[in-house]
């Protein structure tokens, strides 16, 4: 199974934004958060990508891509269903491919020298399966991300690989205790997904017959134009996809050598660019810049 193509969704209301955000990346430079994306994309060896955007803002992210703006195939998302609805605007662009798929929210900083797409591409290729990137997190953070239950992986220690059993998206603790449970986890951590999956062409079919079901929902709810219909209709998410696929064909999830930083949330552009700083060559001057921070007085 070889990669070729990227999918990149960022067109919900509250993530429209967030890729036009400056951040300097690790070597000091001032980039977007979508060059950062982009650049993720092209170190794992993906050139053809797809960007679905809110309609009307194709310029502003074109200007925003840098050097990466020849790389990119733009659709748009004309109705509000949901983040799922937003993959299956590209269905035409993977045909049937598999296909590398990241949020337009995160970043990610990896702690190897392949990038954290690349880790993910390498093991999706190696399994002939769809593969999503998962990270440890902590219950107090579930209510920011779909979360698996899974089955160990024999002797994948160096990149632990699970085998797929439930997905449920943003659970609360309560739920999360009682459906996804993984051995070897710590005590109040899950295993959240990273925001970057490869997928199967299976998952256009299972979010279309999503959206073909929302939208029925939201007719037989009295809805009488096409524009109702979309406003009232059920927004289709990706974790209910995934839970489908499950009894359809294997599917695998990967811890990765990395962080994601979920820059949509309080203070998650600063973590971010804090993660990045960091992780460069600058390191030991900004620790003594925080260290000074800290030491003032309040």
């Amino acid at each position: 199974m070889a990669i070729s193509k990227a999918v990149i969704t960022a067109a919900g209301k509250d993530q429209t934004h967030l890729p036009l955000q400056t951040v300097v990346d690790r070597s000091g430079h001032p980039r977007s958060a979508l060059e950062l994306v982009l650049g993720e994309v092209v170190a794992a060896g993906i050139d053809d990508i797809g960007l679905v955007i809110a309609p009307g803002q194709q310029e502003r992210y074109l200007a925003a891509a840098g050097a990466q703006a020849s790389r990119l195939t733009f659709f748009e998302q004309t109705e509000p269903l949901g983040y799922g609805d937003a993959i299956l605007r590209a269905r035409a662009f993977v045909g049937q491919e598999p296909f590398l798929h990241l949020v337009g929210d995160h970043l990610y900083v990896s702690d190897r020298l392949e990038s954290c797409a690349a880790q993910l591409i390498a093991i999706a290729e190696r399994e002939s399966c769809c593969v999503s990137a998962i990270q440890p997190t902590h219950e107090s953070q579930l209510r920011f991300f779909g979360a698996i239950g899974g089955t160990p992986v024999p002797q994948t220690q160096d990149q632990p690989l699970f085998e797929v059993t439930e997905i449920l998206e943003k659970p609360t603790p309560t739920q999360a205790e009682q459906s996804l449970m993984v051995a070897g986890q710590r005590n109040g951590f899950y295993l959240c997904f990273f925001g970057m999956h490869v997928l199967t062409p299976t998952i256009m079919e299972l979010l279309d017959s999503a959206v073909t079901a929302a939208r029925q929902v939201a007719t037989s709810a009295g809805a009488d134009t096409p524009a109702t219909s979309a406003d009232t209709a059920p927004r289709v998410n990706l974790s209910d996809s995934l839970r489908r696929l499950i009894s359809r064909e294997k599917y695998l999830a990967c811890q990765i050598h990395g962080q994601r930083y979920n820059i949509g949330e309080t203070y998650g552009l600063l973590i971010a660019q804090m993660a990045l700083a960091l992780s460069g060559p600058d390191r030991d001057r900004l620790l003594v810049e925080i260290i000074e921070l800290l030491a003032r007085p309040k």
